[in-house]
């Protein structure tokens, strides 16, 4: 009997322990798999999403503190810029809060030169511009309530004081993740003027003629607004999404750690298995010692069973993850954005599934280590005892 068959037949002398040992592993490196994948897929829709050359200028206080409307007159004074937008939180809620999405008030002139590469139909625009109460919604929101271009709909206002009916113009196609519902500002004003008027915007957004414009136009907005009633933070779309990302990152690394401990508390279930199984093959140890075997080859013996163990529950894990997040990507190239989000968006990358299968072996080796050693180096004579 070569090694090889001896291994084998070990590892499959107790099929059910080693299933459940090597299902525990997979299972454990599948999380580390997809949480590893977790920063790289998030920063990947936020670089679909984000552009450098669109500038965000919003209140230097937060995003809850407005600007006042004659700060939009101001920056249309700036050169170098080939397109100027405002954005005002609506709030509204179109069935039940839980359901909440972002809509916003805005300029449908302007819309297609501040977000070309949202790549919004020429049609849809011209009837943005056109209906008063016109709305462009992303793709997203129209799978997911069923909407369709042409019908009516009614937000209940929760920041203004107003429900306003709006009419689907048009669709923002989901390429960047786009889950929003935009309107025109100018019927917002008209309903808020009974309840005293609407004089305030939310933030205003940019666009550079060229990315090399862009730290000269923010330049030019901070020094504008500095020391006026509403000092103002002017940065590229980028860094504005930047920093809801980061807020991000403290969760991620405590997903990762909880990863890790999950995978920790794998590795001593799987050694507990390990030492019951040299535990049970002492006698036979002790007779591979006393017909010639020395210590080496035994211990790579025994090691090799819990590396194998390592392995193929890191195929099953890594393999696992891989063929479901690009499962996950191809349903969300095929339309079902509504029902996946951003997970249509992630893709795990080769080289992280080739690291779950490296801390697979590890695994292995660190809970065989010990055990294997132990019963390399059992003193024959005891074992002999335990024998006969």
């Amino acid at each position: 009997m070569t090694y090889g068959r001896l291994i084998l037949r070990n590892l499959t002398r107790h099929p059910l322990r080693t299933l459940l040992t090597t299902l525990s592993i997979g299972l454990s490196i599948f999380l580390v798999c997809a949480v590893l994948t977790l920063p790289a897929a998030l920063d990947a829709v936020f670089e679909r999403a984000a552009s450098n050359q669109r500038i965000s200028v919003h209140h230097k206080a937060g995003l809850t503190y407005w600007l006042p409307g004659s700060f939009v007159r101001k920056v249309h004074a700036i050169p170098g810029v080939s397109g100027i937008n405002q954005f005002s939180w609506f709030g509204g809620i179109y069935d039940e809060p839980k359901n909440q999405f972002p809509n916003f008030a805005v300029d449908p002139e302007t819309v297609g030169q501040v977000w070309p590469d949202y790549n919004i139909a020429p049609d849809a625009l011209e009837r943005f511009r056109r209906i008063r109460n016109g709305a462009l919604v992303g793709a997203e929101l129209m799978a997911q309530f069923g909407w369709r271009v042409g019908q009516l709909i009614t937000l209940r206002g929760t920041v203004f004081p107003v429900d306003l009916t709006f009419e689907i113009v048009g669709v923002m196609p989901s390429g960047g993740g786009i889950r929003m519902l935009w309107f025109n500002r100018t019927y917002l004003e008209e309903a808020m003027e009974p309840k005293g008027g609407m004089k305030n915007v939310g933030m205003i957004w940019m666009r550079a003629e060229r990315p090399e414009l862009v730290d000269g136009i923010i330049k030019q907005v901070d020094a504008l607004f500095r020391n006026s009633e509403a000092e103002v933070a002017a940065e590229t779309e980028k860094a504005f999404f930047a920093t809801f990302l980061d807020s991000l990152r403290g969760l991620m690394r405590v997903i990762l750690i909880v990863g890790f401990l999950v995978v920790g508390a794998v590795v001593l279930i799987a050694a507990n298995t390990s030492a019951m199984g040299v535990r049970e093959r002492i006698p036979e140890i002790a007779i591979l010692k006393s017909i010639g075997f020395r210590r080496g080859p035994i211990l790579a013996a025994l090691l090799a069973e819990s590396m194998l163990q390592g392995f193929a529950g890191g195929l099953l894990g890594a393999g696992g993850a891989y063929a479901i997040l690009e499962a996950l990507r191809l349903a969300g190239k095929t339309g079902n954005t509504a029902f996946l989000g951003p997970l249509g968006g992630f893709r795990m990358s080769p080289i992280v599934a080739a690291e779950g299968l490296a801390i697979a072996v590890v695994v292995g080796i660190v809970a065989g280590l010990v055990p294997a050693w132990n019963g390399a180096r059992i003193n024959v004579v005891d074992a002999m005892r335990r024998l006969f």
